[in-house]
């Protein structure tokens, strides 16, 4: 495993979502609270989308060369080729401090995605979930900053992150109906691990997740044991993506936003994006099938 390279050093203020473009041989990425999207290529170089509001999760679209956002309280379709943007689907209940966080589709196409409190206080983000024909659901509530979601190997368990109060939880997943039962708690992080944000499997099962506050990534069994650590450059390490021709890169997301001037001359790169050669593949990302 080499050691984490930054490739584009964007000063993201809230660098997040990172997702691998099959198809294009690219990586998207956003910058939640600088309203950008990214977009990298080893060949193609880099290129950034200016947006009127938080975009915070981005995923392909299987039946049109666009993508599926998350936007402040919204879902909506965005064409990176036309710079347009087609309005999907509405929260069922819109709170004013609140905004879509995390979000990832499941095997079958579905969008799961979270809410938060914009000022990470009070308890009222949810885990909603985005159908194909469009119908939002809202899944489970009562959290603080969502982050996540991501599946186990086989797809029999949903993993979410209560970032604040430090906790992994497990549920239950039912694959063909979406639905998801015990809730239970799976990790519980120490104050020196720093917060569980965003997270990905590998090809074998293991469940990576970024340590907000705490300066890197831990790579987890079925059990929850810690099986790999990676120190990163930055203390607010935010999520991670496979990618690469043979998905053997984990692109990392990092932030900036928060930290003194004295911290920033101490992590020149937060906000960075990091690139990782290890000897795991990752699995495609799934595609919205709306």
């Amino acid at each position: 495993m080499s050691a984490p390279e930054c490739v584009w050093n964007a000063h993201a203020r809230l660098g997040e979502g990172p997702l691998w473009s099959v198809r294009e041989q690219a990586l998207y990425w956003v910058d939640i609270l600088g309203h950008r999207l990214h977009r990298h290529s080893a060949s193609e170089g880099q290129r950034t989308w200016q947006f009127d509001e938080e975009v915070s999760a981005v995923a392909e679209r299987a039946e049109v060369p666009e993508l599926i956002i998350t936007r402040r309280h919204s879902f909506a379709s965005f064409n990176p080729k036309t710079e347009t943007i087609t309005p999907l689907a509405q929260l069922d209940t819109i709170i004013p401090t609140n905004r879509f966080n995390d979000g990832k589709c499941d095997r079958l196409g579905r969008f799961w995605a979270g809410t938060m409190d914009f000022a990470c206080e009070e308890p009222t983000g949810s885990l909603y979930c985005l159908t194909p024909d469009l119908k939002c659901k809202r899944i489970d509530s009562e959290y603080v900053v969502t982050n996540g979601p991501a599946w186990s190997a086989d797809h029999r368990t949903l993993y979410h992150n209560d970032s604040v109060n430090g906790r992994v939880y497990a549920f239950d997943f039912d694959l063909e109906s979406g639905a998801v039962s015990n809730k239970r708690v799976f990790l519980q992080f120490s104050t020196e691990d720093g917060s569980p944000d965003g997270m990905t499997t590998d090809s074998e099962g293991g469940l990576w997740i970024a340590h907000w506050g705490a300066s890197k990534l831990t790579r987890h069994d079925t059990d929850g044991k810690v099986l790999q650590t990676v120190a990163l450059p930055c203390s607010q390490v935010t999520s991670c993506a496979f990618g690469g021709p043979d998905l053997r890169t984990l692109y990392i997301t990092s932030a900036a936003n928060g930290l003194s001037e004295q911290q920033l001359e101490r992590e020149p790169l937060a906000g960075g994006l990091f690139a990782l050669e290890i000897n795991i593949a990752g699995v495609p990302a799934n595609l919205f099938r709306g």
